[in-house]
């Protein structure tokens, strides 16, 4: 009896708490964190939904090309022939169960310029060469592709050196380089969307795209996927943009045999993370990003992500704020570092509350009828935060669903995507528990400054890396996101598809002028 009298006096005084000016400010801030979220997401749906549109206006017209193109005469041979040629590197490490899929969707794209792909891994000891090779081989020589073995990194991370590896071994003709991820799953006409933007207007220094996440059902990846969306915002703008995704980047090929404005010693001299550093040289010269609002890529995440996976992928990420090339990016950096820590926990805490004025209310209806003034005015705060929270989810919901019907549209031969796999109460759940983990991590970042990334230690020191460390006999086995496989066995090829073979003979029929110089 005097365990629940002292719980009583804790709900009781808490709840009175939680009704202070100062409380009922940080639960009003969390409302309207709710409704910008919810205000954000809808805007992307809208442009999103314009591009869909506008693609069944196409079709309506005649185009039954419409996700390869605007305008169905781009698809006349005498403008294929003028399109530029495109390097596409791919930096590669380990072998996850969504890697062939996704590297055949970018190698049998319907892009009818000159292409050629480039595989670049750490060694051949890396299961993704022995994979690679074998979807190379499949393609019998029909596509220009080929695997480059870079070595070990050794003053930036792996993954930039192997995109610096690829950009040596580059078509020497190459207009652009297309830097892909190998969780990247391409739609046929991504590539030439991509190339005309930049065709028409030179003054773009990036185009980017982002990720649809596909959850695998665990807690883990749906804490990923939450903690994509808010960010998808900012690449859904249909045009210019300050944010830079490194799965998916499309620059002009001279800027890295120049060093324009430092891309490639940026880059190699310390370099973390290829897209902080490269947005922060095109903050500091000024230069143009774009993300077109078909650059949206459906990235189906691992059936067995654990929630200690989805731990290691947010340490890495919140890691990336502790590399900077100079003062500026590193002020934006810590800008970035406080604002996202103060609203993760401005959006957590007035869940707490909510809860204990909830808990209250229902101890004081059981037992005590004398504290109605304090619950009601704490049960008409939970009320507001759930409106403005269901009004959140549903934004998301419906962003979501556009994203998919617009990916099922660009790939219409492809496995369809569907909303009917994702689990609304784990997305709430995996709301609460990223934004609460958030700042925790990002702290934790900032204090150690070390991170271990596919079985590397990186330091850093001065915001770039300074030492790098590998294990002979390292324990990490599988990458942290895609539940890759660094050591792993190597796996059979799934069947040719229909885009497949379109693609080889595609190429064949420009293969004249493909396989040249």
């Amino acid at each position: 009896m005097v365990a629940f009298e002292a719980l009583d006096w804790f709900l009781f005084s808490a709840t009175r708490a939680c009704c202070s000016p100062l409380a009922v400010f940080i639960q009003i801030q969390g409302c309207f964190i709710c409704l910008t979220l919810a205000i954000g997401w809808a805007f992307a749906a809208f442009v999103r939904n314009r591009e869909i549109r506008r693609m069944k206006d196409s079709i309506k017209h005649g185009n039954s090309f419409a996700f390869l193109c605007q305008d169905i005469n781009d698809l006349e041979h005498s403008n294929q022939i003028k399109l530029p040629r495109v390097s596409v590197v791919m930096p590669l490490k380990g072998f996850g169960e969504h890697n062939l899929q996704n590297w055949r969707s970018q190698i049998t794209s319907l892009y009818g310029g000159s292409l050629e792909f480039l595989f670049v891994v750490e060694s051949t000891e890396d299961p993704a060469y022995h994979a690679v090779s074998r979807l190379i081989s499949d393609f019998n020589d029909s596509v220009d592709a080929k695997i480059v073995v870079a070595g070990l990194s050794t003053t930036c991370s792996q993954k930039i050196h192997n995109q610096l590896v690829g950009v040596q071994n580059m078509h020497k003709e190459s207009k652009y380089v297309l830097f892909l991820d190998d969780d990247v799953r391409l739609h046929p006409g991504s590539i030439g969307a991509l190339t005309a933007e930049m065709e028409k207007n030179p003054q773009i220094f990036i185009q980017t795209g982002y990720p649809l996440d596909l959850p695998s059902g665990s807690l883990g990846s749906y804490c990923i996927y939450e903690y994509h969306m808010p960010c998808s915002m900012g690449f859904a703008t249909g045009g210019r943009t300050f944010f830079l995704w490194g799965g998916c980047m499309m620059m002009h090929a001279d800027d890295f045999r120049h060093d324009l404005y430092g891309v490639v010693s940026g880059l190699r001299d310390g370099g973390y993370s290829d897209d902080m550093t490269l947005a922060a040289i095109a903050g500091a010269h000024k230069r143009l990003i774009t993300s077109p609002p078909v650059a949206v890529f459906p990235h189906p995440l691992a059936s067995d992500l654990s929630f200690p996976r989805y731990w290691n992928y947010l340490r890495k990420q919140t890691f990336v704020l502790e590399s900077y090339i100079d003062k500026v990016n590193w002020m934006m950096n810590r800008a970035l570092f406080s604002s996202h820590c103060y609203l993760s926990w401005g959006f957590v805490i007035p869940y707490f509350m909510a809860t204990i004025h909830i808990a209250a209310a229902l101890r004081a209806y059981y037992k005590y009828s004398g504290e109605e003034t304090a619950f009601t005015s704490g049960l008409v705060l939970v009320g507001c935060l759930a409106i403005c929270t269901i009004v959140e989810l549903l934004s998301m919901w419906n962003l979501t669903k556009v994203e998919i019907q617009l990916c099922n549209m660009l790939s219409p031969e492809g496995p369809p995507v569907s909303l009917d796999s994702y689990n609304w109460a784990l997305v709430f759940l995996a709301i609460l528990v990223d934004n609460f983990l958030y700042p925790i991590s990002a702290i934790r970042s900032h204090f150690s400054q070390s991170i271990n990334w596919s079985g590397v230690r990186y330091h850093l020191k001065n915001g770039k890396i300074n030492k790098i460390e590998r294990s002979k006999e390292c324990n990490l086995r599988y990458s942290d996101l895609g539940g890759k496989h660094l050591y792993g066995k190597r796996s059979a090829l799934p069947k040719n598809s229909f885009l497949g073979s379109l693609a080889r003979s595609l190429a064949q029929w420009q293969q004249p002028k493909k396989f040249d110089g």
